[in-house]
C-alpha cells in the first residue's frame, strides 16, 4: 500500500467557492479510483485561497487481477450461434472457452483474465477526466488556450508511492514540485510524500486545514479583544470567509476614528463587513466599541503596524462615505421621500413601490382590527414609510440596512416608536432562525406586506413550481404562518386574502378572488405542514383539519390539531378511530355497490336490536356536547365527548350484522353507521388520518 497526493494550484480561490471545490475533488476521484479498482482506507481533502488538495492513504501499488466470464450458447448449440459467440469475444474456437454447468445443461463461457495495470499508470489516464468534471460557479480561460478553470491554473503536484505520476491538466504538467506562501515563502518545493507534503507547506508558511485556520483566527482575536476588556462580535460566517481568504492567518486589531462613532453602528458593522471583511468587537455592555478585527496574510518586521496603518488609513475612506450619507439622509423626512417610490417597479404587472406601500398601508388597517392593541393611524404610517428608505444614499450604498435604516430616519423625523420599529421588522421573519416582530404595529405592517405579496403574484399566475421559487414565496408564507401562530392572532385569512386581491384591484370580490383565495389556503395547508412537521406535529392531522373544510384561522386550526393528537393518543380514541375505518370501509363498498349515499336520518322505529338504539342514542348526545365544546371552542372537550362512542360501537359490530337480508333493514343500518362517520367528521377529516 501507498500514500496518494494531489495538488492543484492556482491564483486565488473564491472563498466562497473552496468548499464546495475540496469535496467535488473528493468525490470524483474517489469516484473514478473505486471504478478503477483502487480501494483506499482514507482520503481528505483540502482547500486554500490557492490551492486544492486530495491525500490519499491506503492505495494499492497494483490494480488487482480480475477474471471476466462472458456466458455463451449451450454445449451442442447450432454452429451459428458458436460463431457469433466466439466473434463477439473476439475468439478463435471453443478451445479457448470453459464449459460450467448449469440449471439448464453445459454452457460455454469466454473467461477473459486480465492483469491488473500499475496503480501509477492508471492515475495518469484516470486524474485528467475526475479533475476536468469539477463545477465552478464562474470559470475563466487565459492566454491562447481553451481550458476553463476558476483562476489561472500554475501547478499540478501529483506523487504516487513517493515518485510522481505525469500528466497534462489545463496545459500544466505534473511533477513532485509545489510553491509555499507567495509572499512570505515563494520558493519551489519538492514533496516526495502526505506527510513530506504537509510539513513542508507548514514550514513555508501555509495551513493546509481550513478548520485550523478558523481555529487561529478565532482564538488571535479573542486574545486582542480580552486584552483590552472588549468582546469580539460572533460572526461565524465572516470568521469561514476570511479563514477562506488567506494560507497564514496574522490576526491584529485596529481603531475606528472617534469622528465616526456617532454613525449609527449597524451602518459601521457594514461598512466593516461587506467591504473590508472586519470582525466588529463590542463593550462589555453590547455597545459597538471604536476597535476593529483584521485578518491578514502577511508577516512583517514591524510586527504588521504598517499593515495596520493601511487598513485603518482605508477604513477611514469607507467610513467618511457612510458619514456623509448620514448626514444627507437626514435632510429630507421619508415622508418626503416616499414618492420618489413611483420611480421603482416592484413588478411589472404589479406596479411600482409606491403602489405597493399603498397597497400595504390599506391591508395593515384592515388587518389591525385583528391584532390586540394595534393602533390604526400607526399602522397606517408605517405601511406608507416602510419602503421609503429604499430611496436613500444610506440604502442604496448598503441594501443590507433597508428597514434598519427607516427605523433611524422616522425617528430622527419624529415620528411615534412603534412607527419605527414597524418600519424596521416588517421584511421579518426572513428565515427559520429570524426572530418575529411581537409589538403590534410591526405584526400588521408585517403581514399586509408579505400577503400582497402573496396575493399579487398568485393572482398573475406567479406560483412556485417544483424548486423555483424565484420571488420567494414559500418564505413569505411561512413568514405569515409564523407571525399568526406566533403571536396567536386570531385572523380569517380567506377574508384578508379576498380584500388584498380587491386592494389589487384584479377585478373585485368575484371569482378571481375566490380562486385566489382558495388556491392561496391550499398552498398555506402545504406550508403549515412543512413548518409543524420541524415541530414534531404530524401532518396527516394537519390535513384531517385543515381540508375538512371552512378553516381559515391558524389559532383555531393548529387548536383542533392539538386536541386530535391528545385523542387519539389515548386507548379509547385509537379504538374508535379503528371503529371510524371499518364504518367507513363498509359504507365505501355499500355505496359505490348501490350507487347512493347512505347519509340519510336512520328511523328508530326499525331498530330490531338493542345495541342499535344503544349507538343511536349514545351519537345523538355526543353530537350535542360535542358541538357545544365546538361552539366554545374547546376541542378538547369534543374530542373528549366522542370517548364514549367507544363501548355503544364496540356493541353494534359485535352484535348486528349490518348487511341484513331486509333491504330497509339494511338501509337504516348503513345510515346508522353513516351517523358514525359524520359525527367524528365534524371535528375532522378522519379519513385523512394514517397509521
Amino acid at each position: 500500500m501507498a500514500e496518494f497526493l494531489l495538488e492543484l494550484l492556482s491564483e486565488e480561490i473564491p472563498a466562497r467557492m473552496q468548499a464546495r471545490a475540496a469535496e467535488d475533488l473528493h468525490r470524483l476521484v474517489s469516484g473514478a479510483l473505486g471504478k478503477a479498482r483502487l480501494e483506499f482506507s482514507q482520503v481528505r481533502s483540502f482547500a486554500t485561497p490557492r490551492r486544492l488538495a486530495l491525500l490519499v492513504a491506503g492505495l494499492p501499488v497494483q490494480q488487482p487481477d480480475v477474471s471476466v466470464e462472458r456466458k455463451g450458447p449451450k454445449v451442442g448449440a447450432p454452429d451459428k450461434a458458436v460463431e457469433g459467440f466466439l466473434k463477439s469475444a473476439g475468439l478463435e474456437s471453443l478451445d479457448q472457452c470453459e464449459q460450467h454447468e448449469t440449471e439448464k445443461g453445459p454452457v460455454w463461457f469466454a473467461v477473459t483474465h486480465e492483469a491488473g495495470r500499475a496503480s501509477a499508470d492508471v492515475l495518469a489516464e484516470l486524474l485528467p477526466g475526475a479533475l476536468g468534471a469539477i463545477g465552478w460557479p464562474k470559470s475563466m480561460r487565459w492566454g491562447d488556450g481553451e481550458f476553463r478553470w476558476v483562476r489561472p491554473l500554475r501547478g499540478v503536484l501529483c506523487v504516487f508511492g513517493g515518485a510522481p505520476v505525469r500528466f497534462t491538466f489545463g496545459g500544466v504538467e505534473s511533477g513532485a514540485k509545489t510553491r509555499g506562501h507567495p509572499f512570505l515563502a515563494p520558493a519551489s518545493l519538492e514533496v516526495t510524500d502526505v506527510a513530506d507534503y504537509e510539513t513542508r507547506l507548514r514550514d513555508a508558511k501555509v495551513m493546509l486545514d481550513t478548520a485550523e485556520r478558523q481555529r487561529v483566527i478565532r482564538e488571535q482575536a479573542e486574545a486582542l479583544v480580552q486584552a483590552e476588556g472588549l468582546v469580539l462580535a460572533p460572526d461565524e460566517a465572516l470568521l469561514a470567509e476570511n479563514a477562506g481568504l488567506v494560507e497564514w492567518p496574522v490576526v491584529k486589531m485596529g481603531r475606528i476614528d472617534d469622528a465616526y462613532m456617532d454613525v449609527p453602528s449597524e451602518v459601521l458593522v457594514s461598512a466593516m463587513r461587506k467591504h473590508q471583511k472586519y470582525f466588529a468587537v463590542m463593550t462589555p455592555d453590547g455597545n459597538l466599541a471604536s476597535r476593529f478585527v483584521m485578518v491578514a496574510d502577511m508577516e512583517t518586521a514591524d510586527n504588521e503596524a504598517t499593515i495596520v496603518a493601511g487598513n485603518e488609513r482605508v477604513l477611514r475612506a469607507r467610513l467618511a462615505d457612510a458619514k456623509f450619507f448620514w448626514d444627507q439622509d437626514r435632510k429630507r423626512t421619508l415622508g418626503e421621500r416616499a414618492p420618489e417610490l413611483a420611480g421603482i417597479v416592484f413588478h411589472a404587472k404589479l406596479g411600482t413601490l409606491d403602489a405597493k406601500a399603498d397597497r400595504i398601508q390599506a391591508l395593515a388597517v384592515e388587518i389591525a382590527g385583528n391584532v390586540t392593541d394595534a393602533n390604526r393611524d400607526h399602522a397606517r404610517s408605517a405601511a406608507r414609510l416602510c419602503k421609503a428608505d429604499l430611496v436613500t444614499e444610506m440604502v442604496g450604498e448598503f441594501p443590507d440596512l433597508q428597514g434598519i435604516m427607516g427605523r433611524y430616519y422616522a425617528h430622527h423625523d419624529g415620528e411615534d416608536d412603534a412607527v419605527a420599529d414597524a418600519i424596521a421588522e416588517h421584511y421579518a421573519p426572513q428565515g427559520p432562525g429570524d426572530a418575529c416582530p411581537r409589538a403590534p404595529v410591526s405584526v400588521c405592517v408585517a403581514l399586509a406586506d408579505k400577503i400582497d405579496t402573496l396575493v399579487g403574484f398568485w393572482a398573475i399566475g406567479q406560483r412556485p413550481t417544483g424548486s423555483k421559487d424565484p420571488f420567494a414565496l414559500r418564505r413569505a408564507a411561512l413568514g405569515v404562518i409564523r407571525l399568526i401562530l406566533e403571536n396567536g392572532l386570531r385572523l380569517p385569512l380567506r377574508a384578508v386574502f379576498e380584500k388584498a386581491e380587491a386592494i389589487h384591484d384584479f377585478g373585485g370580490k368575484g371569482p378571481d378572488a375566490v380562486r385566489v383565495a382558495d388556491d392561496l389556503l391550499a398552498f398555506f395547508a402545504e406550508r403549515l405542514k412543512v413548518h409543524l412537521r420541524e415541530k414534531g406535529v404530524r401532518h396527516d392531522l394537519i390535513a384531517a383539519v385543515f381540508e375538512q373544510g371552512g378553516e381559515d384561522d391558524l389559532v383555531r386550526l393548529l387548536a383542533k390539531v392539538d386536541a386530535l393528537a391528545e385523542f387519539l393518543a389515548s386507548e379509547n380514541g385509537a379504538n374508535l378511530l379503528v371503529a371510524y375505518r371499518r364504518a367507513a370501509n363498509i359504507l365505501a363498498i355499500e355505496e359505490k355497490k348501490d350507487g347512493v349515499r347512505y347519509d340519510g336520518e336512520p328511523e328508530s322505529a326499525r331498530f330490531e336490536q338493542s345495541e342499535e338504539a344503544t349507538l343511536f342514542g349514545a351519537i345523538a348526545a355526543a353530537e350535542v356536547q360535542a358541538g357545544t365544546a365546538v361552539g366554545e371552542e374547546n376541542f378538547s372537550g369534543a374530542m373528549a365527548a366522542l370517548a364514549p362512542l367507544r363501548g355503544p360501537v364496540d356493541g353494534f359490530f359485535d352484535e348486528v350484522t349490518v348487511n341484513s337480508d331486509d333491504a330497509e333493514q339494511r338501509r337504516n343500518r348503513l345510515c346508522l353507521l353513516a351517523r358514525i362517520r359524520a359525527a367524528l367528521d365534524r371535528l375532522a377529516d378522519f379519513s385523512k388520518i394514517e397509521g
